[in-house]
C-alpha cells in the first residue's frame, strides 16, 4: 500500500461518456471541487447528442477537465470498455477512478474511499452507489434485482481475502494504477458485457486484496430515465448477474413468480369455494400483503427506504420478465445497447 497521506494521492477521474448531455454537468459538478481528483478525463463514445459540445465548453473553466474521443470500435471490445481503457492510458493519477456519467458523488467521496482503501489496507475499492429512483417501474425493479444482488454477491464474501467470490459495480471503481496495469487493464476483459465483475475477478485471482461496499452517502445514480433504457440495460446484464445458465434462470424466475402464481390460485379457488368476489379479493389481498412483509425485510438490509415494499408484486413480475429476456437474448447470441449491437461469445465475452 502506498505510504502517502490520502490527500497527497493524485487520482484520475475517468468518465467514459455515451449520449449523456442530460447528466455530464452533474458528474462533472461533483468530481472537480475535490482536491484530491487531479484530472477528469471525459472519453466521448462517440456519442450524436451535445455530450462532447457541452464538456468542451467546460474546459476554459475546469483545468482538471480533458475531453477525449474514441474512434471506431475495434473487434471483440464492448464500446464502454474501450472507452474507459483509452482513458486510462491517457491518465497520470496514481489512482484512477472509473465513474459513469450518471454518476453524482459526495463532496468528499474520494477522500473517504481513499482512507478507507488505507484502512483496508486493499488496492480495488468499488461502490455499489445509492439509487436514484423515481419512477414507479424503478422503484419496482431496481431495488427488487439489487436485493438479489446481494444475496449472490455479499459484501463480506467479496472482501474475504480467503474467498475466491470477486465483484465490482463499474459506477465507481478506484483502483491503484500499478495494479490496473499489472492485470492487464481493461483490454483484460474487452469483451466482457459485465466488465466490472470480471475486472474485480482478475484483481482478486491476482492475489490482490479489493473492496466491495455501498456507496450510501458516498455517491447516487440514477440509472435509467425511461423504462425502455431500463428493460435493455437489465436485459444485457441480468442473466449473467443471475448465474449465466438455464437452471440458474429458471430458478430465479420460480423465485419471483411462484409466490404471485399461488396467491392468484388461492385467490381464485377461495372465492369459487364459497361464490363471492369479496372473499376472492380478500385472499388476493393477504397474499400480496405478505409478500410485501417479506420484501420490506430484505429492502431495509440493502439500505432502501421501506415502503418500497409496495412494489413487491410489480417488482418480481418484472425481474421474472426481464431476466427471461435477457437469457432469450443470450441464447441468440446478440446483446444491444446504447445503439450498438454486441455478439455473445466474442472472446472473452459473458456467455
Amino acid at each position: 500500500m502506498n505510504d502517502s497521506s490520502p490527500n497527497s494521492i493524485l487520482v484520475s477521474a475517468i468518465v467514459p461518456a455515451r449520449n449523456e448531455e442530460a447528466v455530464i454537468d452533474a458528474c462533472l459538478d461533483s468530481l472537480a471541487p475535490q482536491t484530491e481528483i487531479g484530472e477528469i478525463l471525459v472519453i466521448d463514445d462517440q456519442s450524436t447528442d451535445q455530450t462532447a459540445a457541452m464538456v468542451r465548453q467546460r474546459i476554459s473553466s475546469l483545468p482538471k477537465l480533458r475531453l477525449l474521443q474514441t474512434n471506431q470500435l475495434p473487434p471483440g471490445w464492448v464500446g464502454k470498455n474501450y472507452a474507459v481503457w483509452s482513458g486510462a492510458r491517457q491518465a497520470q493519477g496514481e489512482w484512477l477512478l472509473f465513474t459513469d456519467a450518471d454518476a453524482v458523488h459526495g463532496a468528499n467521496s474520494a477522500a473517504q474511499v481513499l482512507a478507507l482503501a488505507a484502512r483496508e489496507n486493499v488496492v480495488m475499492v468499488s461502490l455499489s452507489p445509492e439509487q436514484v429512483l423515481e419512477t414507479w417501474y424503478e422503484k419496482a425493479l431496481i431495488p427488487y434485482v439489487f436485493c438479489r444482488l446481494a444475496s449472490k454477491f455479499s459484501f463480506n464474501d467479496v472482501n474475504d481475502p480467503g474467498n475466491a467470490l470477486a465483484a465490482a459495480n463499474g459506477q465507481f471503481l478506484l483502483v491503484r494504477r500499478d495494479v490496473y496495469e499489472s492485470v492487464g487493464g481493461h483490454a483484460s476483459v474487452a469483451g466482457e458485457v459485465l466488465e466490472d465483475v470480471a475486472f474485480a475477478k482478475h484483481v482478486k485471482s491476482a492475489g490482490h486484496r479489493i473492496w466491495f461496499a455501498s456507496g450510501k452517502g458516498i455517491v447516487r445514480v440514477r440509472m435509467y430515465r425511461s423504462f425502455g433504457a431500463m428493460w435493455e440495460g437489465w436485459k444485457k446484464n441480468l442473466f449473467p448477474l443471475m448465474g449465466g445458465s438455464a437452471e440458474t434462470t429458471g430458478k430465479e424466475v420460480l423465485s419471483a413468480s411462484l409466490p404471485v402464481t399461488l396467491t392468484l390460485i388461492a385467490a381464485i379457488v377461495a372465492g369459487a369455494l364459497v361464490g363471492s368476489v369479496v372473499a376472492a379479493l380478500g385472499v388476493l389481498l393477504l397474499g400480496f400483503i405478505i409478500i410485501s412483509i417479506g420484501y420490506y425485510g430484505a429492502l431495509r438490509r440493502n439500505d432502501f427506504p421501506g415502503q418500497l415494499a409496495w412494489f413487491a408484486i410489480p417488482g418480481r413480475l418484472l425481474f421474472a420478465a426481464v431476466l427471461r429476456a435477457s437469457y432469450q437474448s443470450h441464447q441468440r447470441g446478440k446483446l444491444e445497447w446504447k445503439g450498438r449491437e454486441y455478439p455473445v461469445g466474442t472472446p472473452g465475452a459473458s456467455k
